[in-house]
């Protein structure tokens, strides 16, 4: 199994970017996809999540600003991030738990190697 995270980079506050989880190796449809970040010194953190039916859990951190979505029949999830601020700077991963619940802990089945996400003021 192998999840690929990318779309990370620079990006001024107020803008946006979309990260991409692909994933190989699994039966994508029957996973929820989830995105965990860990900013510079802290703790992995729940980003937001998706099931195989799309519905969706997000941080309150995050909620309303940004939007994740999945497209199952290229085995890729999405995480459009929005209205960034500095405090946003991490290290985004993704991750597949299977079944159709969303976890905003670390006990997933699978990771990626994550892409960084550094919002500057």
């Amino acid at each position: 199994v192998q999840l690929q995270a990318s779309g990370g980079g620079l990006v001024q506050a107020g803008g946006s970017l979309t990260l991409s989880c692909a994933a190989s190796g699994l039966t994508f449809s029957t996973y929820t996809i989830h995105w965990f970040r860990q900013p510079p010194g802290k703790e992995r953190e729940f980003v937001a999540g998706i099931t195989w039916s799309r519905r969706t859990n997000f941080a309150d951190s995050v909620k309303g600003r940004f939007t994740i979505s999945r497209d199952n029949a290229k085995n890729t999830v999405y995480l459009l991030l929005n209205s960034l601020k500095p405090e946003d700077t991490a290290v985004y991963y993704c991750a597949a738990k299977g079944g159709g619940v969303i976890l905003t802990t670390t006990r997933q089945d699978y990771w990626g190697q994550g892409t960084l996400v550094t919002v500057s003021s």
